[in-house]
Protein backbone atom coordinates (compact mmCIF):
# COMPACT_ATOMS: atom_id res chain seq x y z
CA UNK A 1 0.00 0.00 0.00
CA UNK A 2 1.08 3.53 -0.51
CA UNK A 3 2.91 5.16 2.38
CA UNK A 4 2.73 9.53 2.76
CA UNK A 5 5.29 11.20 0.95
CA UNK A 6 8.44 13.22 1.75
CA UNK A 7 6.75 16.40 0.83
CA UNK A 8 9.00 19.61 1.54
CA UNK A 9 7.32 22.43 3.42
CA UNK A 10 4.06 20.31 5.06
CA UNK A 11 3.59 21.60 8.33
CA UNK A 12 1.93 19.83 11.04
CA UNK A 13 -1.77 19.80 10.07
CA UNK A 14 -0.96 19.57 6.05
CA UNK A 15 0.97 16.68 7.43
CA UNK A 16 -1.93 14.98 9.57
CA UNK A 17 -4.00 15.84 6.55
CA UNK A 18 -1.84 13.66 4.29
CA UNK A 19 -1.92 11.16 7.13
CA UNK A 20 -5.87 11.13 7.03
CA UNK A 21 -6.36 10.62 3.35
CA UNK A 22 -3.74 7.53 3.48
CA UNK A 23 -4.98 5.80 6.24
CA UNK A 24 -8.32 5.72 3.93
CA UNK A 25 -6.50 4.16 0.70
CA UNK A 26 -7.85 1.28 -0.96
CA UNK A 27 -5.46 -0.42 -3.29
CA UNK A 28 -8.60 -2.09 -5.35
CA UNK A 29 -10.29 1.25 -5.84
CA UNK A 30 -6.94 2.84 -6.35
CA UNK A 31 -6.49 0.76 -9.54
CA UNK A 32 -9.76 1.55 -10.82
CA UNK A 33 -9.26 5.49 -10.32
CA UNK A 34 -5.81 4.98 -12.26
CA UNK A 35 -7.86 3.19 -15.65
CA UNK A 36 -10.73 6.17 -14.89
CA UNK A 37 -8.54 9.01 -14.63
CA UNK A 38 -6.05 7.28 -17.61
CA UNK A 39 -2.50 7.51 -15.87
CA UNK A 40 -0.78 5.61 -18.05
CA UNK A 41 1.99 5.68 -20.62
CA UNK A 42 1.12 8.15 -23.28
CA UNK A 43 -2.39 9.11 -21.26
CA UNK A 44 -3.76 12.88 -20.71
CA UNK A 45 -3.38 11.85 -16.73
CA UNK A 46 -0.29 9.87 -17.45
CA UNK A 47 1.64 9.36 -13.72
CA UNK A 48 -0.91 10.25 -11.69
CA UNK A 49 -1.10 8.61 -8.75
CA UNK A 50 -4.74 7.14 -7.01
CA UNK A 51 -5.38 6.22 -2.91
CA UNK A 52 -8.76 5.48 -4.11
CA UNK A 53 -10.88 7.84 -1.57
CA UNK A 54 -14.74 8.98 -2.83
CA UNK A 55 -15.10 12.71 -3.49
CA UNK A 56 -17.26 12.91 -0.87
CA UNK A 57 -14.94 11.27 1.66
CA UNK A 58 -11.96 13.46 0.55
CA UNK A 59 -14.31 16.60 1.56
CA UNK A 60 -15.43 15.04 4.74
CA UNK A 61 -11.37 14.73 5.47
CA UNK A 62 -10.73 18.10 4.26
CA UNK A 63 -13.90 19.95 6.36
CA UNK A 64 -11.39 18.62 9.46
CA UNK A 65 -8.63 20.70 7.90
CA UNK A 66 -10.56 24.30 7.53
CA UNK A 67 -7.48 26.22 9.08
CA UNK A 68 -4.94 24.66 6.71
CA UNK A 69 -2.79 27.68 5.35
CA UNK A 70 -2.35 28.05 1.86
CA UNK A 71 1.46 27.65 2.23
CA UNK A 72 0.58 24.10 3.23
CA UNK A 73 -1.94 24.00 0.10
CA UNK A 74 0.83 24.88 -1.88
CA UNK A 75 2.79 22.21 -0.36
CA UNK A 76 -0.08 19.56 -0.75
CA UNK A 77 -0.65 20.30 -4.07
CA UNK A 78 2.92 19.05 -4.76
CA UNK A 79 2.10 15.15 -3.98
CA UNK A 80 1.74 12.46 -6.40
CA UNK A 81 -1.57 11.33 -5.54
CA UNK A 82 -4.92 12.93 -6.82
CA UNK A 83 -6.81 12.61 -3.69
CA UNK A 84 -4.23 14.16 -2.10
CA UNK A 85 -4.13 17.48 -4.19
CA UNK A 86 -7.94 17.30 -4.38
CA UNK A 87 -8.00 17.78 -0.69
CA UNK A 88 -6.17 20.86 -0.88
CA UNK A 89 -7.92 21.97 -3.26
CA UNK A 90 -11.16 21.59 -1.50
CA UNK A 91 -9.62 23.34 1.32
CA UNK A 92 -9.00 26.59 -1.45
CA UNK A 93 -12.28 26.87 -2.35
CA UNK A 94 -13.83 27.07 0.90
CA UNK A 95 -11.04 29.86 1.65
CA UNK A 96 -12.14 31.73 -1.69
CA UNK A 97 -16.04 31.29 -1.16
CA UNK A 98 -15.38 32.32 3.22
CA UNK A 99 -12.71 35.32 2.34
CA UNK A 100 -12.94 38.94 2.74
CA UNK A 101 -11.32 40.40 -0.53
CA UNK A 102 -7.83 40.13 0.60
CA UNK A 103 -8.35 36.20 1.12
CA UNK A 104 -9.81 36.10 -2.34
CA UNK A 105 -6.63 37.45 -4.14
CA UNK A 106 -4.78 35.48 -2.24
CA UNK A 107 -6.28 32.00 -2.77
CA UNK A 108 -6.43 33.04 -6.56
CA UNK A 109 -2.66 33.75 -6.71
CA UNK A 110 -1.54 30.46 -5.05
CA UNK A 111 -4.14 29.06 -7.41
CA UNK A 112 -2.14 30.42 -10.68
CA UNK A 113 1.11 29.80 -9.24
CA UNK A 114 0.39 25.95 -9.09
CA UNK A 115 -2.00 25.29 -11.40
CA UNK A 116 0.97 22.89 -13.00
CA UNK A 117 -0.27 20.54 -10.20
CA UNK A 118 -4.13 20.94 -11.11
CA UNK A 119 -3.48 18.54 -13.71
CA UNK A 120 -6.09 16.08 -14.26
CA UNK A 121 -9.89 16.91 -14.96
CA UNK A 122 -11.36 16.25 -11.87
CA UNK A 123 -9.24 18.89 -9.98
CA UNK A 124 -10.13 21.76 -12.55
CA UNK A 125 -13.83 20.33 -12.70
CA UNK A 126 -13.40 21.17 -8.99
CA UNK A 127 -11.68 24.38 -8.82
CA UNK A 128 -11.70 26.57 -11.41
CA UNK A 129 -15.47 27.27 -11.60
CA UNK A 130 -15.30 28.06 -7.46
CA UNK A 131 -11.92 29.90 -7.59
CA UNK A 132 -10.85 31.61 -11.18
CA UNK A 133 -14.28 32.09 -12.55
CA UNK A 134 -16.14 34.34 -9.27
CA UNK A 135 -12.78 36.21 -9.11
CA UNK A 136 -12.11 36.70 -12.63
CA UNK A 137 -15.97 37.93 -12.68
CA UNK A 138 -15.86 41.28 -12.35
CA UNK A 139 -12.22 41.88 -13.20
CA UNK A 140 -9.61 41.62 -16.29
CA UNK A 141 -10.13 38.72 -18.30
CA UNK A 142 -7.44 38.55 -20.50
CA UNK A 143 -5.55 35.59 -18.52
CA UNK A 144 -8.43 33.56 -19.70
CA UNK A 145 -7.36 33.94 -23.43
CA UNK A 146 -3.34 33.26 -22.40
CA UNK A 147 -4.84 29.94 -21.14
CA UNK A 148 -7.29 28.96 -23.95
CA UNK A 149 -3.94 30.04 -25.78
CA UNK A 150 -1.44 27.63 -23.73
CA UNK A 151 0.39 24.64 -25.04
CA UNK A 152 -1.09 22.57 -22.02
CA UNK A 153 -4.14 20.78 -21.60
CA UNK A 154 -5.35 21.92 -18.19
CA UNK A 155 -4.57 25.23 -19.14
CA UNK A 156 -7.05 25.42 -21.27
CA UNK A 157 -9.61 23.48 -19.51
CA UNK A 158 -8.79 25.90 -16.73
CA UNK A 159 -10.20 28.70 -19.22
CA UNK A 160 -13.44 26.74 -20.03
CA UNK A 161 -14.50 25.84 -16.78
CA UNK A 162 -13.73 29.46 -14.64
CA UNK A 163 -16.35 30.65 -17.24
CA UNK A 164 -19.03 28.52 -15.34
CA UNK A 165 -19.30 31.40 -12.97
CA UNK A 166 -19.99 33.66 -15.63
CA UNK A 167 -22.96 31.35 -16.75
CA UNK A 168 -24.49 31.49 -13.34
CA UNK A 169 -24.14 35.27 -13.39
CA UNK A 170 -25.82 35.39 -17.06
CA UNK A 171 -23.08 36.54 -18.69
CA UNK A 172 -22.60 34.75 -21.59
CA UNK A 173 -20.42 36.37 -24.24
CA UNK A 174 -16.70 35.97 -23.15
CA UNK A 175 -17.90 32.52 -22.41
CA UNK A 176 -19.18 32.25 -26.01
CA UNK A 177 -16.55 33.59 -27.62
CA UNK A 178 -13.74 31.48 -25.75
CA UNK A 179 -15.81 28.48 -27.07
CA UNK A 180 -15.63 29.84 -30.80
CA UNK A 181 -11.70 30.44 -30.31
CA UNK A 182 -11.14 26.75 -29.21
CA UNK A 183 -13.81 25.18 -32.03
CA UNK A 184 -10.21 23.45 -33.68
CA UNK A 185 -8.96 22.25 -30.26
CA UNK A 186 -7.42 18.64 -30.39
CA UNK A 187 -8.33 17.10 -27.45
CA UNK A 188 -11.83 15.08 -26.70
CA UNK A 189 -11.78 16.40 -22.94
CA UNK A 190 -11.63 20.02 -24.36
CA UNK A 191 -14.79 18.95 -26.88
CA UNK A 192 -16.93 18.14 -23.56
CA UNK A 193 -15.75 20.78 -21.68
CA UNK A 194 -16.90 23.33 -24.23
CA UNK A 195 -19.83 21.35 -24.96
CA UNK A 196 -20.64 20.98 -21.17
CA UNK A 197 -20.53 24.57 -20.73
CA UNK A 198 -22.47 24.86 -24.01
CA UNK A 199 -25.36 22.78 -22.05
CA UNK A 200 -25.49 25.35 -19.17
CA UNK A 201 -25.40 28.26 -21.24
CA UNK A 202 -28.84 26.84 -22.97
CA UNK A 203 -30.24 26.23 -19.86
CA UNK A 204 -30.57 29.95 -18.78
CA UNK A 205 -30.37 30.96 -22.97
CA UNK A 206 -31.94 28.63 -25.39
CA UNK A 207 -31.87 30.93 -28.16
CA UNK A 208 -28.28 32.34 -27.11
CA UNK A 209 -27.22 28.54 -27.54
CA UNK A 210 -29.05 27.81 -30.74
CA UNK A 211 -27.84 30.52 -32.07
CA UNK A 212 -24.25 29.70 -31.51
CA UNK A 213 -24.34 26.05 -32.67
CA UNK A 214 -26.30 27.24 -36.16
CA UNK A 215 -23.55 29.88 -36.35
CA UNK A 216 -20.93 27.06 -35.76
CA UNK A 217 -22.31 24.44 -36.98
CA UNK A 218 -19.69 23.29 -39.65
CA UNK A 219 -16.51 23.21 -37.25
CA UNK A 220 -18.48 22.08 -34.07
CA UNK A 221 -16.71 18.78 -32.54
CA UNK A 222 -19.13 16.04 -32.71
CA UNK A 223 -18.62 15.50 -29.12
CA UNK A 224 -19.18 19.62 -28.46
CA UNK A 225 -22.70 18.98 -29.96
CA UNK A 226 -23.54 16.02 -28.19
CA UNK A 227 -22.85 17.89 -24.86
CA UNK A 228 -24.52 20.29 -25.88
CA UNK A 229 -28.02 19.37 -26.62
CA UNK A 230 -28.87 16.68 -23.95
CA UNK A 231 -31.29 18.06 -22.23
CA UNK A 232 -33.17 18.66 -25.52
CA UNK A 233 -36.01 15.74 -26.61
CA UNK A 234 -35.13 13.02 -29.23
CA UNK A 235 -36.71 14.92 -31.77
CA UNK A 236 -34.89 18.08 -31.68
CA UNK A 237 -31.34 16.48 -30.76
CA UNK A 238 -32.01 14.49 -33.92
CA UNK A 239 -32.73 17.36 -35.71
CA UNK A 240 -29.83 19.30 -34.52
CA UNK A 241 -27.52 16.56 -34.83
CA UNK A 242 -28.37 16.92 -38.67
CA UNK A 243 -27.83 20.76 -38.71
CA UNK A 244 -31.59 21.37 -39.19
CA UNK A 245 -32.12 24.43 -36.82
CA UNK A 246 -35.76 25.58 -38.49
CA UNK A 247 -37.73 22.37 -36.64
Amino acid sequence: MAAPQNIRGLGPEARAAETALFALADAGKAATAARYFQSGPGQYGEGDLFLGIRVPVIRTTARQFNTLTLADCAALLQSPYNEVRVLSLEVMVRRFAKGKPDVQVAVFECFMAHRNRINNWNLVDGSAPYISGPYLLKRDRSILWELANSPVLWDRRIAVLSTFAFIRAGDFDDALKLYAQLLADPHDLMHKACGWMLREVGKRDEARLLAFLQTHYAALPRTTLRYAIEKFDTATRQALLQGRFNT
